[in-house]
């Protein structure tokens, strides 16, 4: 296969689409290995067992097919664009630690009996990394009709949220808060032809990397282990 059209393809989006497939038909398929149990973000295990994995693994699982179809579609077809423009390394990032930045937030602030899992937290930072894009390109009609369209998205999403106590609020706010951030960090290539302040990046992983230490350091202070 030619190498060039094989750069173009998404194989990011595709990799973490695989990776979320296996692991629902592995939970389906196998119920004894609990996988929903032993990868969901619990955040007493994670205090008490110091399970750090569960801030990355919740991302890949998810509780029924609806659940699972719904973010796949998403991922699927938001990834692809988000890919094409930010290029596959940093979209690898931008989706990967969006995810544990929603994670952390929820490990700090949700009820403590709280299981959450799904790859929602990443999809919502892939909504703020665009968001990011509508601020740097704001001469770009293409891009500010997707950015309204995906604002709207943010803003229904988070009122469902306000009436459906099953939806992991922090979350989606964690993971929209990790993409705004990561989306600056990352910046865009150079083919782009748009640079990023290299202040705005280094104040933006400031932010993140303090945002990070502060809900896993509260959190554990909420269990009492530290």
């Amino acid at each position: 296969m030619n190498w060039n059209k094989l750069k173009n393809q998404p194989f990011v989006t595709i990799g973490f689409l695989s990776i979320q497939t296996a692991v629902f038909l592995l939970a389906y398929l196998l119920p004894g290995l609990l996988i929903e149990f032993r990868g969901s973000m619990f955040g007493p295990l994670i205090a008490l067992n110091h399970e750090y994995w569960r801030f990355v693994t919740p991302i890949f699982i998810h509780y029924g097919l609806m659940h699972f179809a719904i973010n796949s579609v998403i991922l699927y077809y938001m990834g692809q664009q988000v890919e094409a423009i930010y290029g596959h390394g940093r979209f690898f990032l931008i989706y990967l630690l969006s995810g544990v930045m929603g994670n952390v937030l929820g490990f700090a602030f949700n009820d403590m009996n709280v299981h959450a899992a799904g790859a929602s937290t990443s999809l919502f930072g892939i909504f703020g990394a665009f968001i990011v894009l509508g601020i740097h390109f704001k001469n770009n009609p293409g891009i500010q009709a997707m950015v309204r369209q995906f604002s709207l998205f943010i803003v229904l999403n988070l009122v469902f949220g306000l009436f459906d106590q099953t939806i992991d609020m922090y979350g989606h706010v964690g993971g929209l808060i990790g993409g705004i951030l990561m989306g600056n960090i990352v910046a865009l290539p150079m083919r782009v032809g748009k640079t990023y302040s290299i202040h705005v990046r280094i104040i933006s992983a400031m932010i993140l990397l303090f945002l990070l230490f502060f809900c896993i350091v509260y959190g554990l202070k909420r269990y009492q282990v530290i």
